[in-house]
């Protein structure tokens, strides 16, 4: 029983690191629509893809996406990240981090 518990809460650690991860770069999405309004498009990028290499987010996380209407600016990007399963098996986690807001 206590041999389950723990390989429940190692598989549990690595896809809670993973949400969480996507979590902290979501919120910063939110943060950098709020105030886009004072800054360029290059520079949130460049602020994004530095996040996404600080919390180390798999290749792909750091093209980032961004939609300036006269209104409204809306920031996404797209990247899987694998989580190592015992007996050599793999998951695939697809995350899409999108935040929008008014101008």
């Amino acid at each position: 029983m206590l041999l389950i518990l723990a390989v429940g809460a190692y598989i549990a650690a690595d896809f809670g690191a993973a949400f969480f991860r996507f979590y902290q770069f979501k919120d910063a999405m939110g943060q950098e629509a709020r105030f886009a309004t004072t800054k360029t498009d290059e520079q949130i990028t460049l602020s994004l893809s530095a996040l996404a290499d600080s919390l180390q987010l798999p290749p792909g996380a750091e093209l980032i996406s961004i939609q300036r209407s006269p209104s409204v600016i809306t920031i996404s990007s797209d990247y899987d990240e694998v989580i190592k399963l015992p007996l050599n098996k793999e998951r695939v986690l697809h995350f899409h981090p999108v935040a929008a807001s008014r101008l």
